[in-house]
């Protein structure tokens, strides 16, 4: 592509000597009497043969320069998606890191033509090269040439402009080639490469994609779409422009024109030792130095700030999250098969930019198996603890450690593949209830059994028989993804969308959470408030659930339960109940216990029931 492009640059010289020659041939044929229609033919003829070659090499390189550049923008892309999928809530909570990505991604979007000051990428170094060569090919043209006598006058007020150029538009464009289901195709492309950079960039998915581990699989989605957009994997079907129509547009067929629009000033102009094709060299080169000028001063402007951007991007590059250990100190987690053993000793927690600790002087510990009810009121901090235990918040001071392990040295990916949630603020993604509940075990998705499954075990199966078109039902959730379905393999019945009421979207949340729950990795399950929109009856049903895979076949508890509930009647099953107020755990213990201590979970519960 480098030679290529070195190669263009001197193609507006080699044009311009190319037609001078024949404008000075055709000048002879008319000094000695030949001038024939034939000699003219001719001529034309030798210089479309030349345009077209010129076209062909100039199509070659572009449609190499198109590839790589292509290829590259989509690896740049991919590079800072992929960056941005694996950094954490902590990292993404600094302001710097965040000023920084938006600089990253401003380099990534000058590769889209997307950028607000214009196109710039390392490829254009090489246009560069291509325009500093063409303009000291022109400023060598000029250099070389000589007018002798002839006056100025006479040059100036050569030819009118001819109206032949004017219907070049009109010969050269071809018949609109996109049809309806290509354009349908593009726009479902572009729908879902957008919806799936939407989920990597959003931050209220965060948690739910660093738990679900759902990043490789928004990286995939994309990837597909953006190389279908880019003309990066083979098409299937659709016809091609013709070479021909193609070879055609390419042709500087305009150039041609004007060179014959300099015939008339021959019977001026062949008394004196300047010919005609001289002159016109000598204006073509003129103004081509200035439009090769223009640009290339422009491209240098850009080319400073793209410089800025790129380190920004390399920067962004390099971004490590915070909750990923050294690789020396890191430690795989080990499964005991009965659950996870959760000991916090004085934990604390403070969200950023903020004075006051969320979390202060946390202790507790649940034994593998066990479950644990966290309640409290509105604002006390069960949520907060909830996303620490879950590594999705790093804490500030204390301890936390799972089977006897500091938290802090297992790696957050190894961590959560062993987890499933529910979570309080959970996702409610514009696409069907497949896709709804299979993202809460990718490698699943697909599998028609263990969808039917989940929403079993959650109790939604009635709810999702009782739809349009079933599990194929396009759920009408938040405004991500509204346009189209954006997940892979996904191909929704209806293209209208369906609205749920809370309690059903809680089913669709419980039923996501146990694709995953029922795995034998899964040791910890986490529900914050799981059944707030359900009645008693489906409540009941659901914690029969978690009780039911919370037991292996012989009866063992195998996972750790822990739960946020408002409803202390359902606290009451725990093995243990944490009561939080003002960030911390202020009692802890059994349910009978804690009321014979009547305190403040006693009062609260008196008060309930």
């Amino acid at each position: 592509m480098f030679t290529l492009d070195l190669v263009r640059g001197i193609f507006p010289a080699f044009r311009g000597y190319s037609q001078a020659l024949m404008i000075d041939e055709l000048q002879r044929l008319i000094s000695s009497g030949d001038f024939t229609l034939a000699n003219i033919l001719r001529e034309a003829v030798m210089e479309l043969a030349r345009m077209s070659c010129e076209a062909a090499l100039d199509i070659i390189a572009t449609s190499n320069e198109n590839i790589v550049h292509n290829s590259a923008r989509f690896l740049v892309e991919r590079k800072q998606m992929e960056q941005k999928l694996r950094l954490d809530v902590p990292t993404l909570s600094d302001p710097l890191v965040r000023d920084l990505l938006q600089e990253s991604d401003a380099f990534v979007r000058s590769f889209n033509g997307f950028s607000a000051f214009g196109v710039f990428s390392p490829f254009d170094a090489m246009r560069l090269l291509t325009l500093i060569s063409e303009v000291l090919t022109h400023l060598w043209v000029l250099s070389s040439l000589t007018f002798g006598g002839t006056p100025l006058s006479i040059i100036l007020l050569s030819i009118t402009a001819s109206a032949l150029p004017s219907i070049l538009p009109w010969l050269t464009c071809g018949q609109n080639t996109w049809d309806h289901s290509d354009g349908q195709l593009e726009a479902r492309l572009t729908a879902k490469q957008e919806a799936m950079r939407g989920l990597a960039y959003s931050d209220s998915y965060r948690p739910e994609i660093l738990l679900f581990d759902l990043g490789p699989w928004i990286l995939k989605s994309w990837s597909r779409a953006r190389k279908s957009l880019l003309g990066l994997e083979r098409k299937q079907s659709g016809g091609d422009t013709s070479l021909s129509s193609y070879l055609l547009s390419r042709i500087y067929l305009s150039g041609m024109f004007s060179t014959f629009q300099n015939i008339p000033l021959l019977l001026v102009l062949h008394s004196t030792s300047t010919s005609v094709g001289t002159f016109t060299l000598y204006r073509n080169t003129l103004q081509s130095l200035f439009l090769t000028a223009e640009t290339l001063f422009r491209t240098l402007r850009m080319a400073f700030q793209g410089v800025f951007l790129m380190g920004a991007f390399c920067a962004a590059s390099a971004l490590k999250p915070r909750l990923q250990p050294e690789a020396h100190s890191t430690t795989s987690y080990d499964p005991s098969g009965a659950g996870m053993a959760i000991d916090v000793r004085n934990l604390s927690f403070r969200y950023p930019e903020s004075k006051i600790l969320a979390l202060s002087n946390i202790n507790l510990s649940v034994k593998a198996g066990e479950t644990l009810a966290i309640v409290g009121y509105n604002g006390s901090g069960k949520t907060t603890l909830v996303n620490v235990l879950l590594r999705i918040y790093d804490f500030e001071g204390g301890t936390l450690r799972v089977n006897g392990v500091d938290i802090r040295r297992l790696d957050p990916h190894d961590f959560h593949a062993h987890v499933s949630a529910v979570f309080q603020g959970f996702s409610k993604f514009s696409a069907s209830v497949k896709s709804n509940v299979g993202i809460g075990f990718v490698p699943e998705m697909n599998s028609a059994d263990a969808i039917d499954a989940a929403l079993e075990l959650a109790g939604a199966a009635d709810l999702v028989r009782s739809l349009p078109d079933g599990v194929r039902t396009r759920l009408d959730g938040d405004e991500l993804g509204r346009s189209c379905d954006v997940f892979c393999g996904d191909s929704a019945g209806s293209q209208k969308l369906h609205g749920l009421s809370g309690g059903e979207w809680q089913r669709i949340a419980i039923s996501r959470a146990l694709m995953r729950a029922r795995r034998p990795e899964v040791e910890l399950l986490v529900f914050d408030e799981p059944t707030s929109s359900l009645d008693a009856h489906a409540q009941k049903h659901v914690f029969d659930t978690i009780e039911q895979i919370s037991r292996g076949p012989n009866g063992d508890r195998t996972k750790t339960v822990i739960y946020i509930t408002h409803r202390l009647a359902t606290a009451r099953r725990a093995d243990k109940i944490a009561m939080m107020d003002n960030g911390t755990i202020v009692e802890f213990g059994t349910h009978e216990q804690l009321l014979t201590r009547n305190g403040r979970y006693a009062s609260l519960y008196h008060a309930s029931v």
